[in-house]
């Protein structure tokens, strides 16, 4: 994929849009080229599949995964106390992680002082045609101004990820595109690129290929 992300690339989308897996397809993809790679768990709603759960993976790939306090403990409670700005500053790259929802995007607010005005910084707001509640553009944008509102930090693109979990195939994919296109162009923005395993992105444009690390329990097998 060509694609050049910025030094701190911020990754929101509603519950099951499949977000923490493309955070950390995105991670992974950025350690290709820099060795100072790190991977902030802002998700302090969501207790499941967040990136929390990937440190082994990130350590054999030499990205440095900062998360909250409890995290992974049967007390993952809200609670943060990340120095961000040292944490940005000894990255060459930064992948934040953060809830889908106007709760968990009030994480980002709590850090508006250090991640407002740059301008090496993008919010990607992921979709997923086949959820409940962003099944539509304008379901997809209403949700995405809630997290902007919460958050302070506008949106700077779309990226697909519609699937069906294990029962995604090209067809599943090849008709989310308009739709993302749809949702993209409500939001005033774009659509950056659309997520899903190598095999089902045969003909769509800007796709990026992902591994499927983060997969509900009723599809392990």
């Amino acid at each position: 994929m060509n694609f050049e992300f910025p030094k701190i690339t911020v990754i929101t989308g509603h519950y099951g849009c499949g977000k923490t897996n493309v955070s950390v397809n995105i991670a992974l993809e950025l350690a290709k080229k820099s060795d100072r790679v790190s991977v902030v768990d802002l998700d302090i709603v969501n207790p499941y599949f967040r990136t929390a759960d990937f440190g082994e993976l990130f350590g054999s790939s030499g990205v440095k995964l900062i998360t909250p306090m409890y995290a992974n403990s049967n007390l993952d409670i809200p609670a943060l106390s990340f120095d961000l700005a040292g944490i940005i500053d000894e990255a060459e790259y930064v992948v934040i992680d953060v809830g889908g929802d106007p709760e968990g995007a009030a994480a980002l607010g709590r850090y508006s002082d250090v991640l407002g005005k740059r301008k090496d910084l993008a919010l990607y707001y992921v979709v997923n045609k086949y959820r409940y509640l962003t099944s539509t553009p304008a379901e997809a944008v209403e949700l995405l101004r809630e997290i902007e509102a919460a958050g302070t930090i506008s949106c700077s693109g779309i990226i697909n990820n519609s699937n069906l979990g294990k029962l995604t195939d090209a067809e599943t994919v090849a008709k989310s595109v308009d739709y993302a296109k749809e949702a993209a162009e409500a939001a005033g923005t774009s659509l950056l690129f659309t997520c899903s395993e190598e095999k089902n992105l045969a003909g769509i444009e800007n796709a990026f290929p992902v591994k499927i690390y983060v997969k509900p329990i009723w599809d392990i097998e």
